[in-house]
């Protein structure tokens, strides 16, 4: 029997905090279903997981990783995903193409609230997912605390599918819920069957019961079942997790210590038994008739040194074969993946997980197919909020920089490039300072483009207080020959904030001929360029009220030479002042850290607008305020220090406000500007 017909498939990607243990999980899952022979160690940096360089430099994961085990004729394909908050959007490119998720947490209850964003997202899409209650051996855990913070982050009610069996603060063994059978780990080995613990009951009792009332709200043959004290038989309580779990009504939890395999082979049966087949998760996410059409998405995209570039895909339709045209673009090999190691396959079917070489043009989250299908929901990218303004250290490599960035970008939606119009600075933004840190890494080991960097420049503006009027500009020139001549008067006057430049002229009777007025505004703009304070003069008007000029030596170079003359004499005596951009920014917050966030938000001279709840988001709030841009350098990483890693933002350039007085005169004294003529 081929391996095609043989073996069925499931795509689980393990998910949850920085340091719950989602690699050591993926370890052992690979270890006990013998994909493995040894487990390797975070520690040790050499686990399937962190395959990547800059995951093994910084012992955390950065990126997906893909590994693949059999256990009873079915395929596993796992997706370790990062931890940290900064690669996010990892994650959640990642969930789009998997049948269920397990969510791997500490049993600690102040750490639970950090998975409310990521519960939100499995309940937002509607994906299937378990809760592995890791580190049961480590000291003062207390479980029922652990569920209830859980319980208050999940829109989902949880079930707890099995009850720990702790000897002092050792996990000794476990309680399945279903059968209402005990066991007892060993190191390295299945669990033994052992009599029921006595002075467990009553506890057990009552959380079989919670389990079974949760199952029952879907299922009014279960409901009738538990009225009437008939004790339902174990067939009928493990269907209603499958189908409940797979339509993500409910949440089964699960305990164990998976340093020690201790719960990994429990909840590896729970995956073959109870986790949606593929063919239910394609018809959920296709919605339509289903057809031979071959139908895959994107969910990463990786730059390999050696074979270049890889897009692993979901296939949700049909079948891959060697050399397929999707999207117009025929592609190399098709790819099963294990870590950094690739073996490579002549077709994919349905189901599968896989990586194909050289898509170009096709990026993560595209749907691709021989035809012409409807894009598939993908995940929103999330917004930048972290950057730093980068040049390469060697001058030479400028010109290679844009194709690298763009490559990065492809392998990261998260990250954003720009080439700032006021400061010129290229500046690289991503979700923070080691994410950032991450993609300069791969410029300079994939590309052998080292960056300098340093914080982006606020981009500052100036304007006037003051009108003045009759400025007089005269630029005379004589070289020989025909000389230069130009004579201008000029009105400057403020204009309201955000009205930009207007230039007029009031010429009476030819004294400056037509043909030069243009140059006057010419000369008048390229003075507002750069203004006295060192920045672009904004919200001015400029009216040409008077002149003269020669009949031979005048021309509108002169004319413009003239007005700059003038504006370099009006403007220092129009009262010059510094402007800052305003940002108007959206903070979210769970509410017990909503306090903390207003007086973060007022330390860097913000203005609160006010603060409500957030929709769909219990027990959480919205805060919108104004704050300067010069006070949103390095806000992210504050705002994160004191809401457990939780707390984000949106923000939009609004307006430009006046720099208060102390301030605008350190930022001119580090722009290399006095403060005189400021008019503060």
């Amino acid at each position: 029997m081929s391996e095609k017909v043989r073996l069925g498939s499931r795509n689980v990607a393990i998910v949850g905090p920085y340091l719950s243990g989602k690699t050591t999980l993926l370890e052992s899952l690979l270890f006990v279903t013998g994909a493995i022979t040894r487990k390797g160690s975070v520690k040790d940096s050499n686990t399937v997981g962190d395959s990547a360089t800059e995951s093994r430099d910084r012992h955390m994961s950065v990126e997906i990783s893909t590994a693949c085990a059999e256990y009873n004729d079915i395929r596993f394909t796992f997706i370790d995903c990062p931890g940290s908050v900064e690669f996010a959007q990892e994650t959640y490119n990642a969930l789009m193409g998997v049948d269920a998720a397990i969510v791997v947490c500490e049993p600690i209850r102040e750490r639970v609230l950090t998975l409310a964003p990521l519960f939100k997202f499995l309940d937002d899409w509607e994906i299937p997912h378990l809760v592995f209650v890791n580190k049961m051996d480590r000291a003062n855990i207390h479980v029922l605390e652990t569920l209830h913070a859980l319980k208050a982050v999940s829109s989902r009610p949880l079930v707890a599918h099995q009850y720990p069996i702790m000897l002092g603060e050792q996990l000794t063994g476990f309680i399945d819920m279903v059968s209402e059978q005990a066991y007892q780990y060993h190191p390295g080995a299945p669990a033994d069957p052992i009599p029921f613990p006595e002075h467990l009951k009553e506890e057990e009792h009552t959380a079989r019961a919670e389990m079974l009332e949760a199952l029952a709200n879907f299922d009014d043959h279960l409901l009738e079942e538990l009225l009437e004290d008939i004790e339902p038989p174990q067939e009928e309580i493990l269907k209603d997790l499958k189908m409940e779990l797979g339509a993500d009504l409910v949440v089964p939890v699960f305990f164990g210590v998976a340093e020690q395999d201790y719960g990994v082979r429990p909840l590896l049966e729970a995956l073959l038994r109870e986790s949606p087949e593929p063919e239910t998760t394609a018809a959920r996410r296709l919605k339509g008739k289903p057809s031979n059409t071959p139908i895959a998405q994107v969910l990463k995209t990786f730059y390999t040194p050696q074979g270049g570039k890889l897009s692993l895909v979901r296939v949700w339709q049909g079948k891959l074969t060697d050399g397929i045209v999707l999207n117009g673009v025929r592609a190399g090999g098709i790819y099963r993946l294990m870590g950094q190691q690739q073996q490579s396959l002549n077709e994919a079917n349905a189901g599968e997980i896989v990586a194909l070489s050289r898509l170009e043009g096709i990026k993560t989250g595209d749907t691709i197919s021989t035809e012409r299908p409807a894009e598939l929901a993908k995940a929103e990218h999330l917004e930048p909020v972290y950057a730093l303004a980068i040049t390469p250290e060697k001058r030479n490599d400028e010109v290679k920089l844009s194709s690298a960035i763009t490559k990065l970008l492809e392998e990261d939606p998260s990250l954003a490039w720009e080439q700032h119009g006021d400061t010129h600075e290229v500046i690289l933004w991503g979700q923070g300072e080691i994410h950032l840190q991450v993609a300069l890494d791969r410029l300079r080991r994939k590309y052998n483009l080292a960056m300098s960097t340093h914080l982006p420049q606020v981009p500052y503006k100036e304007t006037i207080r003051k009108p003045v009027t009759s400025v007089h500009g005269r630029y005379k020139h004589q070289s020989g020959g025909h000389g230069q001549f130009g004579d201008v008067f000029l009105d400057i006057k403020p204009l309201p904030r955000g009205e930009g430049f207007n230039f007029k002229e009031t010429i009476v009777g030819g004294v400056v001929p037509r043909q030069y007025i243009p140059g006057v505004e010419t000369g008048v703009r390229e003075f507002l360029v750069h203004g006295p304070l060192g920045f672009p003069v904004v919200d001015v008007s400029v009216t040409l009220t008077n002149g003269s000029y020669h009949t031979v030596d005048s021309s509108e170079q002169a004319f413009k030479q003239a007005a700059r003359l003038a504006m370099q004499t009006g403007i220092p005596q129009a009262q010059p002042t510094l402007l800052e951009p305003i940002l108007r920014v959206e903070v979210t917050t769970p509410s017990e850290f909503t306090s903390k966030v207003l007086q973060l938000l007022s330390g860097r001279r913000g203005q609160i607008l006010g603060y409500e709840g957030r929709q769909d988001w219990q027990g959480w709030d919205n805060i919108t305020a104004y704050l300067p841009q010069a006070e949103m350098q390095n806000f992210i990483v504050e705002l994160r220090s004191l809401t457990l890693g939780v707390g984000s933002f949106h923000w939009a350039y609004d307006h430009l406000q006046e720099v208060p007085e102390k301030l605008a005169e350190k930022v001119l004294a580090s722009n290399g500007h006095s403060n005189n003529g400021n008019g503060k």
